[in-house]
């Protein structure tokens, strides 16, 4: 069989898979109207099933001194990877009983000895559908998963059914060779008009400056920041740390319209990010609160993933990701004043080498035998909280299989062994939040959602009283 080996960072984040901390990238979409679990299949088959990567296993060597690698799976069921579903015992409508079958499939691994991937549709939710999708990070990134994801949507919803061809035989040699190699840029040609430009994480805090990914500046600005990096303390002692269990949960907010984020952005200053990330600090502010944590003079980091990929890139699989360590200033009561000051460091950190930094340590990860690996992830997780995404998806209406989507979320696994994600996720309009928790550290992670949305309440009533007082 043809293989393809992982890359050195594809083998770290098998390192840093763990029982208590999966490396699952997990997705929701929640519809407006029933899917066609049929016309749902082919598309999977025609879209989904063209990239070699998805019909492949890993392999690990049998005597451990060689890299692990993919090969096609030649007992390949797509009835394994596409189930189907329906909630029961509750409310079918309740968003509570969907979050806790979110919870399960997020605190449940992979069966590695098939394609890393699986999609579970939930037919009776809400009087119409969800559908689950889960990835081990090891097969992409988020930029790459979002993607693949969008390459099975569509703009009409009446595009014809995909036409499934006949499977053809496999071949030997090189042949086969070269259609296993084929990457998923060039597997995606047929929907990349449509999805190219759908999803991009933010701008301004998530992807760094061109040069640096290019060239970078001198080895003596990298090992600056690595050295600052390495001098960094371990972030303090709160309810949000501590031993990880297995179990996870899971929770997500309504829809919040982008105006209003873009009205705080425009009265109080900062980017999109900005405010986001001032409204989580808020949130997580008033939780710790709530559990007796002290927060007068509270500061805690967060890991955000930066995307280092070329822009003509975005879709292939793999991983090219760095990350930055952002200081948020949890002691700062008043929302507009903890704006102030995270849009003061941001700045300050607009030419930070620290991104590819944390990809170089990736890489060296993925070289490293065990024990040195468990000593890095522990470094690297004792620098920080939690874990934070922004992605920016498609903001005009997407339809998967004929079905309108009305919600997208999706989370990426916390690093390493931090206990909670967030995630904000736009699409059509809308802002939401996702919170992924160490049930045993965080079992109500809809209390964190509760306190994003008091504190968004709370630092758009600012923005318009700034606004008003303007045009006095």
């Amino acid at each position: 069989m043809a293989r393809e080996y992982l890359s050195d960072i594809d083998r770290a984040l098998l390192h840093l898979d763990d029982p208590t901390n999966l490396m699952l990238i997990t997705g929701i979409m929640v519809f407006k109207a029933p899917i066609d679990f049929e016309r749902l299949k082919a598309t999977v088959q025609v879209r989904l099933l063209r990239m070699p990567r998805f019909r492949q296993r890993l392999v690990w060597p049998r005597l451990g001194v060689d890299r692990p690698y993919w090969e096609d799976d030649p007992n390949f069921d797509l009835g394994y990877h596409l189930q189907r579903a329906h909630l029961g015992g509750r409310q079918a409508d309740d968003q509570s009983a969907l979050q806790d079958v979110v919870s399960l499939l997020a605190s449940t691994p992979l069966d590695r000895s098939r394609p890393l991937w699986q999609f579970h549709l939930i037919e009776n939710y809400a009087e119409c559908c969800a559908l689950i999708l889960r990835f081990h990070h090891s097969i992409a990134d988020g930029v790459a998963v979002n993607h693949v994801i969008l390459s099975l949507t569509d703009s009409d919803p009446d595009v014809p059914w995909p036409t499934v061809q006949p499977q053809a035989p496999q071949q030997r040699g090189a042949g086969r060779m070269g259609m296993a190699l084929r990457s998923a840029q060039s597997v995606l040609t047929t929907t990349r008009k449509t999805t190219a430009r759908l999803v991009q994480e933010g701008v301004d805090l998530l992807d760094p400056p061109s040069h640096l990914i290019d060239a970078g500046r001198t080895g003596r600005d990298a090992a600056l920041d690595l050295g600052r990096f390495l001098l960094l303390e371990p972030d303090p002692g709160t309810v949000l740390k501590g031993e990880l269990g297995p179990d996870k949960r899971a929770a997500w907010s309504d829809g919040i319209p982008l105006e209003d984020v873009k009205v705080i952005r425009h009265a109080l200053g900062g980017t999109v990010n900005d405010v986001l990330l001032t409204v989580v600090a808020g949130g997580l502010r008033r939780y710790l609160q709530d559990r007796g944590d002290p927060v007068d003079r509270l500061s805690i980091r967060v890991t955000v993933p930066v995307n280092l990929r070329p822009p003509d890139r975005e879709a292939e699989l793999g991983n090219r990701v760095g990350a930055v360590f952002v200081p948020l200033p949890i002691s700062i009561a008043d929302p507009g004043c903890r704006l102030s000051e995270i849009v003061r460091h941001m700045d300050g950190r607009k030419e930070s080498l620290e991104a590819p930094v944390f990809n170089a340590a990736l890489h060296a990860l993925g070289h490293a035998p065990a024990r040195i690996a468990n000593t890095l992830i522990n470094t690297f997780s004792t620098r920080a909280t939690a874990v934070m995404t922004n992605v920016r998806g498609p903001q005009e209406q997407r339809y998967l299989a004929g079905s309108p989507l009305d919600t997208l979320l999706g989370w990426v696994p916390t690093t390493g062994r931090m206990g909670v994600g967030v995630s904000v996720l736009s699409y059509a309009g809308e802002v939401r939040l996702g919170v992924l928790t160490d049930a045993g550290l965080v079992p109500d992670p809809e209390t964190i959602v509760a306190g994003f949305d008091a504190e968004f309440e709370a630092l758009l009533a600012q923005a318009n009283t700034t606004l008003t007082r303007r045009k006095e």
